[in-house]
């Protein structure tokens, strides 16, 4: 049976040339995520041109995410760049007039407009939450804290508010000029930091129209304000997809808020037909070790019943010694978790009335596969790849071949839970013999034999968008028609 949920691994030093990509693509890559958090745009352009290469050669169509940096709030430098060591119960003070690099054991610069989220008795978590601070005294501009969890503090680090509030706007200037070299790169999804609204969303989809990119959309969750009932179903509206970004979102909102939250973005998710990814140290350990933690395991495997379309490694393949070893070890976790009954049941949207032709076909075709003996895969024909998204909504072992003409259509559908992109190109076949072409390319893949059962999806014209009004059961063997 076929790994369904897939891997998105994040390209880095320690993973960026030509050989590497290959390994990571046989070992189970999906789609990969380039950081503009980090790089250049000549390193990011290196390495799409080798993601398609290679993609292309294996055979495996894979998918690229840009990911951008977006607002991270941080603190000023030390003065030489030094480090100290907060003690708790000491005071430490945040000063907007302060020199951006004369920070100092007493205290260090922060933006005004940090100040003017901040009142007194604000709970401040510096550097991904290892240190708390709690607001003591608020002035104009500064705001003397009480160190609540003390440790290293160096230059740089980021700032969160416990609970949400920042107000800095998810796109920054920076973002706006990124934007550009990712529609260059004809990046298939491109991911928002920090979302706060839909209005976010729509501000990139036009960004992203102007530079000439139809790149889906991926709102990054992690800001505590974007999960409440009032932003939510707007931002998921919105967005073709979303991601649980876990870290700076479990700092805003507490650990401990962060499982329920995280079932809670995939139901939603999955339930507007949306895409979710899963982030933030999966396998945390893999960094600088060969095998996982069991807690690890368990995680990765959690993501998976909980029904997330793809799971995300960020330093483990970026800078980490064992890039390779990490994918496979992710594989294997995921295809475990996969043989529970689990991750074999769907509801998706059982009792519910249909208003599009092709959605009405996707998840029938679903519910026969599920239900018809002897049915061994789905051929979905498709333009854009909205109907084997549909058809991924449903919980299913059985694999859903999206066959396109477009490779970008392939691409894309590489995130998509169960769903294996197969370029198929019809445009010199005569229309009574695709769907027999189409069964003998899965012999290609060792997927059917003489007997098997097969879904075929499609529309009476092909390559048309949304036109997707045909359900065809045949037997891999007859003639098929």
């Amino acid at each position: 049976m076929p790994r369904r949920t897939k891997i998105v691994a994040t390209l880095g030093p320690n993973s960026s040339d030509e050989q590497s990509i290959g390994a990571l693509i046989e070992a189970g890559v999906n789609v990969f995520r380039l950081n503009f958090s980090h790089g250049t745009a000549d390193e990011h352009r290196q390495r799409a041109v080798a993601i398609r290469k290679l993609g292309r050669a294996l055979k495996m169509p894979v998918g690229i995410l840009c990911d951008m940096q977006g607002p991270k709030i941080r603190i000023g430098r030390f003065a030489q760049d030094r480090q100290f060591n907060l003690q708790n119960g000491s005071t430490f003070c945040l000063d907007s007039q302060m020199p951006v690099d004369a920070g100092n054991g007493d205290g260090v610069y922060i933006a005004q407009a940090l100040l003017e989220d901040i009142e007194q008795g604000s709970v401040l978590l510096l550097d991904d939450g290892r240190l708390t601070l709690q607001v003591r005294v608020k002035t104009a501009y500064s705001a003397f804290c009480t160190v609540v969890q003390g440790g290293i503090l160096s230059s740089n680090k980021g700032v969160n508010k416990f609970g949400g509030g920042l107000s800095a706007n998810a796109l920054t200037e920076k973002d706006k000029a990124d934007i550009k070299t990712a529609a260059t790169l004809n990046t298939d999804y491109l991911a928002i930091s920090f979302v706060q609204s839909k209005q976010d969303i729509e501000e990139t989809r036009e960004l992203l129209k102007q530079a000439g990119s139809k790149a889906h959309i991926i709102a990054k969750i992690e800001r505590a304000e974007a999960i409440t009932d009032a932003l939510l179903p707007g931002i998921i509206a919105s967005a073709d997809g979303v991601m649980v970004a876990r870290g700076d979102l479990g700092v805003e909102i507490g650990d401990a808020n962060l499982v329920a939250v995280q079932k809670q973005l995939i139901e939603a998710a999955s339930a507007a037909n949306k895409v979710v990814i899963t982030a933030t140290q999966m396998m945390e350990s893999m960094i600088s070790a060969p095998i996982p933690t069991r807690a690890e395991v368990f995680d990765v495997a959690n993501a998976v019943l909980d029904g997330t379309d793809a799971v995300m490694l960020s330093a483990e393949t970026a800078v980490g010694q064992y890039p390779i070893e990490t994918v496979k070890a992710m594989a294997r976790v995921i295809e475990g978790a996969e043989k529970h009954p689990l991750a074999q049941r769907s509801k998706h949207r059982i009792n519910e009335i249909f208003e599009r032709i092709d959605e009405s076909l996707a998840l029938s075709a679903m519910y026969v596969a599920n239900h018809l003996k002897g049915v061994k895969a789905i051929i979905c024909m498709t333009e854009t790849g909205f109907t084997p998204l549909l058809m991924s909504r449903i919980t299913s072992s059985l694999p859903i071949y999206a066959m396109a003409e477009k490779l970008g259509t392939c691409e894309i559908t590489a995130l998509y839970k169960g769903v294996i992109p197969v370029p198929f190109d019809t445009s010199n076949l005569d229309p009574s013999t695709i769907n027999h072409c189409a069964v003998e390319k899965l012999r290609e893949h060792a997927e059917v034999v003489d007997g098997d059962l097969v879904i075929i999806t499609k529309g009476d014209f092909v390559n048309v968008h949304g036109g997707t009004n045909t359900l065809k059961i045949v037997r891999v063997g007859d003639v098929i028609r």
